[in-house]
């Protein structure tokens, strides 16, 4: 399996070579050469979610690493998971809940992260080299990114963290973190704020010293996708191998969405993905009416969705709208965000087939919480409860549970709701000493930070 950019230039690139560069030369980003087709007569006899894995990850790994040596690695991959078999499943009416919050930082972002923190090591050590990892949260991803790297003395971690809306506990899970190769950097600025120095380090690079990487953690890199897409397929043998799948994804940057569209390209029967966005509603806007322009950042209930540009939806409009044709997708990237994105009416109407949206806010968010656990005595999170909002009672859904109620403690409160059990990663941190670095929302400030601490 070989790699290319979605804007052209970037092509055949081997596995290792796209997760050390993250983000492809051109400014866009790498997708497959083709997509691998899983056999799902082989998926319904597997038993567990690492042996999922095993079946779909050497599929995109195959051109650096052989199928022993990736099934070795992921053998050691996911770790400090409260839950067995890592994902759990529970089941009310038409509505289950496919929960993603049983790793180490109580967030769907573990499985991805981990995944990619361990062949990263892998082509380190291969090439006896160090790296810098750089990463912008809204939320949940600097925390997973932090623990799934701080086990490896070849990698620093610098996180960028939005001077606004965040948990206090989502805070305190990097900022609590004492290790010498980790950074929680708490920027003058709003998360696209972060997200534009970070594309701007990993233009220029500057800062870097000879022989060093520069690794991109958020969803852009596609090791983060290949992580979430071997959930879809648990959900496939959890529920009994349902014949159409539909799927009700929380989402701000589309990584989860568009893992769902891998898995439906590489065979799981996948009838509907719905794209549940909050008040930050560039994707409901382009779903319904193919307005993708961007607005201004709306601070919410469910902060990890709270961004106007989803990094990963680039990747849906060359594959699915586009039909891989990169120049059309050049062109039509090359004047946005400045100008809005619509596709011909034709083209856009083609998503109907296999996309709906829906936009939640605050307080219908809310309503959603009360009203599932009054009715089930299950507690969603505040991402969770958008994705469980107007879902209808006449399909059976799945629910994407991306982060753990806990994470939350001030909103349940307001409610009046008892969290009930905490995930033992969060019991303590209220009692920790916090070590946040401030920094200037400026990519000067930025770039110097890094080369004093590298």
């Amino acid at each position: 399996m070989l790699f290319h950019s979605t804007r052209g230039e970037d092509i055949k690139k081997d596995f290792s070579s796209i997760l050390m560069q993250g983000l492809a030369s051109d400014g866009g980003l790498f997708m497959p050469d083709h997509w691998p087709q899983i056999d799902l007569d082989k998926i319904k006899n597997t038993s567990s979610f690492l042996e999922i894995a095993e079946l779909i990850v050497p599929h995109f790994t195959s051109s650096s690493f052989s199928k022993k040596e990736t099934i070795n690695i992921l053998k050691k991959t996911w770790h400090d998971f409260e839950h067995q078999d890592f994902v759990g499943l529970e089941t009310f009416g038409n509505i289950s809940v496919l929960e993603l919050f049983h790793g180490p930082t109580a967030a769907f972002k573990d499985f991805g992260l981990q995944l990619s923190a361990a062949f990263f090591n892998e082509v380190l050590e291969k090439e006896n080299k160090t790296a810098i990892v750089l990463g912008a949260t809204s939320g949940d991803t600097g925390s997973a990114a932090i623990d799934a790297c701080k086990q490896f003395s070849r990698i620093k971690t610098f996180i960028l963290l939005p001077n606004g809306n965040m948990s206090e506990i989502q805070r305190r899970q990097m900022s609590t973190i004492k290790s010498d190769n980790v950074f929680a950097l708490r920027v003058d600025g709003t998360f696209d704020d972060c997200q534009d120095m970070v594309k701007l380090a990993f233009n220029k690079r500057d800062f870097l010293n000879e022989n060093q990487y520069l690794l991109a953690v958020n969803s852009i890199n596609w090791m983060r996708i290949v992580g979430q897409i071997c959930y879809y397929f648990y959900a496939f043998i959890a529920l009994k191998y349902p014949e159409d799948l539909r799927f009700s994804i929380p989402t701000g940057n589309f990584g989860n969405v568009f893992a769902a569209y891998s898995a439906y390209k590489m065979g799981l029967p996948i009838k509907e993905i719905k794209v549940a966005v909050n008040s930050n509603d560039i994707l409901f806007r382009f779903f319904d009416q193919n307005d993708y322009s961007k607005f201004d950042v709306n601070e919410t209930i469910s902060p990890s969705m709270d961004i106007s540009v989803a990094s990963n939806f680039e990747r849906l409009v060359y594959d699915f709208f586009l039909d891989r044709n990169s120049q059309a997708l050049q062109e039509m990237f090359s004047n946005f965000p400045n100008q809005p994105l619509n596709l011909k009416k034709n083209t856009w109407q083609k998503g109907k087939a296999l996309f709906s949206s829906i936009r939640v806010n605050d307080q219908q968010t809310k309503s959603r919480i009360i009203e599932f656990y009054a009715k089930n005595q299950y507690l969603l999170d505040p991402h969770t409860a958008v994705a469980a909002d107007l879902v209808e009672d006449n399909h059976d859904y799945i629910i994407l549970a991306t982060a753990h109620p806990a994470k939350f403690p001030q909103l349940y409160a307001e409610l009046n709701l008892d969290i009930g059990k905490v995930p033992r990663s969060l019991k303590h941190l209220s009692q920790l000493d916090e070590n946040l670095h401030f920094i200037r929302g400026d990519y000067s400030a930025l770039a110097s930070y890094i080369h004093n601490n590298n």
